[in-house]
């Protein structure tokens, strides 16, 4: 498979994978723990790195707490441009196989969509869970993020919870930014197809 199709199916690939893998796994963690507080964190290892249940309602790593509907709003947005990205680098022309700049580009904006779609379905509080605390909000709809590892060195840093999709958008980007470092984006890398002009 060549051309732009293959550029769709690597895109599609990585953003199914990304997501799944979140959504998967913030499942799996809340039905073993509950909801935060509820029973102690499962520690991987000691001192350093621990699972524990959280709920986000601010942004990537805990930042704007309480914004939550504007960040889902934002993640609309952000989808779209993806979208248009994407189109961009895949549109049809004379090229038949993408360049490794064009791939690894497709494979990081994969990565950034899945974190985003892991994010957003909890957001939207498609999980169905109910806050349990502070009684002023219990039994309110959850729509908050939910994050479960938990990297702390004491003395030294106690990063705030973060989850797969979070790993996902950082990953993502640092890729997007690397590539823009290394080269720019060539046209066609299939040059033993190209004719040369006269």
């Amino acid at each position: 498979m060549r051309g732009p199709t293959a550029g769709w199916l690597l895109f599609a690939t990585a953003a199914v994978v990304a997501t799944a893998s979140d959504l998967l796994s913030k499942s799996w963690i809340f039905e073993r723990l509950g909801m935060p507080g509820d029973q102690p964190a499962i520690v991987l290892i000691p001192g350093m790195l621990a699972l524990r249940t959280n709920l986000n309602e601010g942004a990537l790593f805990g930042m704007g707490q309480g914004l939550g509907l504007v960040f889902a709003g934002i993640s609309f947005v952000a989808l779209t441009g993806i979208g248009i990205m994407v189109s961009r680098i895949c549109r049809p022309g004379t090229c038949t196989k993408p360049s490794q700049t064009d791939l690894w580009s497709l494979a990081a904006l994969g990565l950034i969509t899945g974190g985003i779609l892991g994010n957003l379905y909890d957001r939207l509080g498609l999980p169905g869970l109910s806050w349990h605390a502070p009684p002023d909000r219990f039994g309110e709809p959850v729509r908050a993020v939910r994050d479960w590892i938990h990297f702390a060195l004491e003395g030294v840093i106690d990063w705030p919870i973060f989850n797969l999709a979070d790993s996902y958008l950082v990953v993502g980007a640092g890729i997007l930014v690397i590539v823009s470092l290394i080269q720019p984006r060539h046209e066609c890398s299939d040059t033993s197809e190209t004719t040369p002009s006269p």
